[in-house]
């Protein structure tokens, strides 16, 4: 499995995701996230679960990671939540909530996505955004250039993913490979994907005029690659969770 998961993608404008950001750790770019308030950002449980929140950071407002920005501000982390039943590679629970040392000044380059009330349908092929700084080419080849990449991809449900994730598998046919609090996005022969570096950023669909936050950056086997679609956990199965730490509206 490779966690740290745009193949196929173009660069991003600048305010065109705002919600856009990169966790540092010991100033170095590994894991995107998604601004969700003016405390808050949400990434992937993964991405923070190992690392001491001393060294980590969040930029934001900034679409170039490694030239210079006029636009970028980084903001130091003071509390990492985890969801407690992440346990490691594939499992559940990879979502994890961090809590920045000062608030979060919005202005049109840095603003919140919204995440979606539990009645909302995200149906599969429903065609949604992922962005991310992370590697560029097919199977993770070719790394980042450090300029912010989106790429379009459709919605896939967990079941269906499960079983183009058994296609060429040496697991048995009856092994739950994508658990059902997952969502899946990709195409059946690859070409366009999340890749390494990409854990924890934001999937987003457009709904009537508004960005909703459907997915996490979770795991995937190779990056592109046919039958091995990008895997997310899915957000509106954990809004319970979100409102116990904050106050965001669904």
């Amino acid at each position: 499995m490779v966690h740290q998961r745009v193949v196929g993608g173009k660069d991003t404008y600048l305010g065109k995701a705002p919600w856009m950001c990169s966790l540092f750790f010991e100033d170095k770019h590994v894991c995107g996230a998604s601004v969700i308030s003016r405390n808050w950002v949400v990434t992937a449980a993964h991405c923070v679960i190992t690392r001491n929140p001393i060294y980590l950071s969040v930029t934001l407002g900034t679409l170039n990671l490694t030239g210079p920005s006029s636009t970028g501000v980084s903001i130091k982390v003071k509390t990492v939540i985890p969801h407690q039943m992440y346990s490691g590679d594939g499992s559940s629970g990879d979502i994890a909530l961090i809590e920045l040392k000062t608030p979060i000044n919005f202005t049109r380059l840095t603003l919140p996505v919204c995440l979606p009330p539990p009645s909302m349908d995200f149906p599969e092929g429903m065609n949604c955004w992922v962005t991310g700084w992370g590697d560029t080419g097919s199977g993770g080849s070719e790394p980042a250039n450090g300029v912010l990449q989106k790429v379009m991809v459709p919605l896939i449900d967990y079941k269906t993913c499960d079983q183009m994730y058994h296609v060429n598998s040496s697991e048995d046919p009856n092994t739950v490979i994508i658990q059902t609090e997952k969502i899946c996005a990709g195409y059946k022969n690859g070409q366009k994907d999340s890749c390494r570096g990409d854990s924890g950023g934001p999937l987003v669909c457009k709904v009537q005029g508004v960005w909703y936050q459907v997915g996490v950056v979770s795991w995937g086997e190779g990056c592109a690659f046919p039958h091995r679609p990008g895997v997310y956990t899915l957000v509106t199965l954990y809004q319970d969770w979100i409102s116990r730490y904050l106050q965001v509206k669904f």
